[in-house]
């Protein structure tokens, strides 16, 4: 097995490439031919590319090998709306518990989202950890680990909307217009925000996909 943190380079590495369109999508990947542009043996790329693909960052293309899938229109939907019903929810848990030192954390991870040099990466990354942030407070696990389960589902397309739509400084005005909500108390408007958030984002996206060629 190789050691830790050489398989975790290597992950993120592939998972930013996938994110940033640098590998060839719905083609069957080599570990042959990855091995040698990573500089790796082919026991590693193979670990790396199970890992993705139990994330759904790949998935299976023929018996033994796997790909990465076009995005699609549909499964971008499926998950939004499964997000904005879940998300909301727990909001409504954690903000009992958003104490004054969690929201300036939350503040803090957008002051760095502003920076406008950030990899699509880091934004996905700094992105998520907002969201998290309050939503851990909700003290509901189960909950919560779906919606982990259903952000790595979307890393894809939230680096999507940054690098093609650039929907990021909309994403950003959403985010604080969340954050003002919630230090003030304001339960039901922060959840009308974030399902707003969560829809409108996908509705530009869904959109722009199903005007896409579809791939063979």
């Amino acid at each position: 097995m190789p050691d830790k943190p050489m398989a975790q380079s290597l992950y993120e590495q592939l998972k930013q490439d996938i994110r940033e369109n640098r590998l060839p999508v719905a083609v069957a990947l080599k570990q042959e031919e990855l091995a040698t542009q990573y500089g790796v043996s082919r026991i590693p790329i193979r670990d790396v590319l199970q890992k993705l693909k139990n994330e759904g960052w790949l998935v299976q293309s023929g018996k033994c090998g796997v790909m990465i899938a076009p995005l699609n229109a549909q499964e971008a939907e499926d998950l939004s709306l499964m997000r904005q019903y879940l998300e909301p929810l727990i909001l409504g848990y954690a903000l009992p518990q958003l104490t004054n030192t969690l929201l300036g954390q939350a503040e803090d991870l957008l002051t760095e989202l502003d920076n406008k040099h950030l990899s699509v990466a880091d934004c996905g990354e700094l992105n998520w950890q907002f969201h998290a942030c309050l939503y851990q407070a909700a003290n509901r696990p189960t909950l919560f680990n779906t919606i982990v389960n259903l952000h790595q589902q979307c890393s894809r397309y939230i680096g999507f909307h940054n690098t093609q739509l650039n929907y990021n400084t909309t994403s950003q005005d959403e985010h604080y217009q969340l954050l003002n909500a919630l230090k003030n108390k304001q339960l039901k408007l922060a959840q009308t925000i974030l399902k707003q958030h969560i829809v409108q984002a996908s509705n530009k996206l869904v959109t722009y996909l199903n005007g896409q060629p579809t791939t063979a």
